[in-house]
Order: C-alpha cells, then sequence, then structure tokens
C-alpha cells in the first residue's frame, strides 16, 4: 500500500508541476518543470541505450521543445502522454541522423602522422600518398592537394580554380569519404601510440 501511495504522490506532484508551467511559463515554472522531468526523460533514453551524456543532451533538447511548444497543449491532463512523444520523436531524429553521418577520415591528423613518419629512413609514407591519391578523380586529387599539402583555404582554392566555394568544400568531403577505409588504420595506430 505504501508503493501505491509514493506513485499517487509522485503522479500527484508531476500533474502540479505541469499546470503550474502550462498556467505560468516563467524561469520558475519551467526549472520546477525541468527537475521533475528531466531525470524521467533520462532514464528513458538511456533505457533505449543512449549513453549518459547523449541522454542527458536529448533531455535538454526535449526540454526546450516542450519549452517553446508548450502553447500548444490542448489537454493537460495528457502532458506527461506529449512530453514523452516528443523524446521518442526526438531520439527517431537523432537515430535518423546518425545512419544519414558518413565515416570520413580526419586528414589534418593523418598528415600530422606521415610527416612524423616520414623522419624514418623508409619512404613508404610518400608512396602511400601518392597510392592514395590515384584513388580520387583528378578534380578531387587537385583540390586535396592544394588543400593539405600547399596548405591553401577553402577560399583560396575556390578563387584559384573559379570554382563555388562549395564545390570545394564538397570535393574535399568526398575525397575524405573515398580515402576513409584506407586511412582509418593510420588513425587508429595514432591513437595506440
Amino acid at each position: 500500500m505504501h508503493n501505491h501511495s509514493t506513485v499517487d504522490g509522485r503522479v500527484a506532484r508531476e500533474t502540479e508541476v505541469a499546470d503550474e508551467f502550462l498556467a505560468n511559463p516563467n524561469g520558475n515554472s519551467f526549472a520546477d518543470l525541468f527537475s521533475t522531468f528531466s531525470p524521467q526523460l533520462v532514464a528513458f533514453f538511456r533505457a533505449r541505450g543512449c549513453e549518459l551524456g547523449l541522454a542527458e543532451d536529448l533531455a535538454q533538447e526535449v526540454m526546450l521543445t516542450v519549452y517553446r511548444k508548450a502553447a500548444q497543449v490542448r489537454d493537460r491532463g495528457l502532458f506527461r502522454a506529449w512530453l514523452f512523444k516528443i523524446a521518442r520523436n526526438t531520439l527517431c531524429r537523432h537515430y535518423g541522423k546518425q545512419t544519414r553521418e558518413v565515416e570520413t577520415v580526419n586528414f589534418e591528423e593523418t598528415t600530422d602522422r606521415l610527416a612524423a613518419a616520414s623522419v624514418k629512413p623508409s619512404g613508404i609514407p610518400a608512396f602511400e600518398f601518392l597510392r592514395w591519391m590515384t584513388l580520387l578523380d583528378s578534380g578531387e586529387r587537385e583540390i586535396m592537394e592544394l588543400r593539405f599539402i600547399e596548405q591553401l583555404e577553402y577560399h583560396e582554392i575556390a578563387t584559384a580554380r573559379q570554382l563555388p566555394i562549395g564545390t570545394v568544400q564538397w570535393r574535399v568531403f568526398n575525397a575524405k569519404k573515398k580515402l576513409a577505409p584506407y586511412l582509418a588504420p593510420l588513425q587508429d595506430c595514432r591513437k595506440i601510440a
């Protein structure tokens, strides 16, 4: 019986806090709402496989959405359901964004690794670099050489080649994406070293 009354008390407190915020949305009422529901949201995201930091970030994103869209709540009795619907949608957007992300390589770190390796007697890094450049089409190769060998900025490359800056950025991105499977092992070695 004691457990049942604890749940009733929690639900009553949640309802009271939500009603206060919806009736008078201000900093204090939102702070109460945040401290009441944020731990539940973190637990919700954690139960769905999110690490603590990500769960906290997603919970903050949900609470920001609640703050901005509180006027859309038509039935205050359904506030909790509305809140967790926002949480589900936030999680779906997060996973959707993750599936669209493409692995690339941090070329600056890899070139630093090559520079460090080039002091060794073997000339392998230079040959490797030339081999990697053959994996790219001529436009990407030219842009990569200007960006990472000549150390030109994107806007300088765009001006020199009379290309839109977006095209330059896109070619660098595509080149890094193509080279990722070949250069990722070098980055892994650097992390270990």
